[in-house]
């Protein structure tokens, strides 16, 4: 809708986020939930997914699916209610990381990275554009990455291409929908406060990262979610084809 009509608010409209069982994603639903939204939560990990979708109640719906597999997107998508598969809203945050270089990325790892971190988000976008367009509204939020800008100084190969590739996705999506009132924007984060920071790093390396950081912490994930908010409302609707960096000020462009 125009943002001279906007009330500001998207109550009552639907959402779809992947990677929802993750900190990230979680922190996505549960925000989208709290705003009044029905929110399909999808990740891969089924079990998880339904124990965090019956604590934020009736309005999140789990759909358990492998992002990697084209056929099962379709598939689960169309297994969804009708009323479920009117997406106005789009988050594409499913990822898996690769911290391999090159010659140690076998053929097998850049294959399920690219088929989760990018196919994914295309594929998904695709089923939601036609009703987005019918509609004139619509909203999609791709997560890339700091290791798109900086060549994957802390990341591998094939993680920061996915992510390039992503940022690049966005952009050609944006330029297609804008004339359709859909938006397209990406949110570039690095070093949020996951497991892979909190769990799979020592206290050393932590504290290593920290004074790279210049504010000195770590991004929280409600922060994340914040900025997702942001883009979805009717008062960013003059915004797309951006990437967003949140990395504490660590890269600057």
């Amino acid at each position: 809708m125009p943002a001279s009509t906007s009330t500001h608010r998207i109550t009552g409209n639907v959402a779809l986020v992947t990677g929802a069982a993750g900190s990230l994603g979680m922190a996505t639903a549960k925000m989208l939930v709290n705003e009044g939204l029905r929110v399909v939560m999808v990740d891969i990990n089924a079990d998880r997914l339904a124990e965090l979708a019956a604590e934020l109640g009736p309005n999140a719906h789990p759909l358990a699916m492998d992002l990697a597999d084209s056929n099962a997107i379709r598939e689960g998508f169309a297994s969804l209610p009708e009323d479920l598969r009117e997406v106005d809203i789009l988050v594409n945050n499913a990822g898996i990381l690769s911290n391999k270089k090159s010659e140690a990325t076998s053929v097998e790892e850049w294959q399920r990275v690219m088929r989760v971190n990018l196919d994914g988000v295309f594929f998904l976008s695709q089923l939601v554009i036609p009703s987005m367009k019918a509609r004139g509204w619509g909203r999609i939020v791709n997560t890339s990455s700091v290791a798109a800008k900086t060549g994957g100084i802390t990341a591998g190969t094939a993680y920061s291409t996915s992510k390039g590739a992503v940022s690049a996705l966005t952009f050609s999506l944006a330029a297609e929908l804008a004339p359709f009132g859909v938006t397209v924007n990406g949110i570039a984060p690095a070093y949020v406060k996951t497991p892979m920071v909190t769990e799979q790093l020592t206290e050393e390396q932590r504290q290593a990262l920290l004074q790279k950081i210049p504010v000195r912490r770590f991004c929280e994930p409600e922060e994340f979610a914040h900025v997702v908010r942001f883009l979805i409302d009717d008062l960013a609707g003059f915004i797309t084809g951006e990437i967003i960096d949140q990395n504490g000020g660590l890269v600057f462009d």
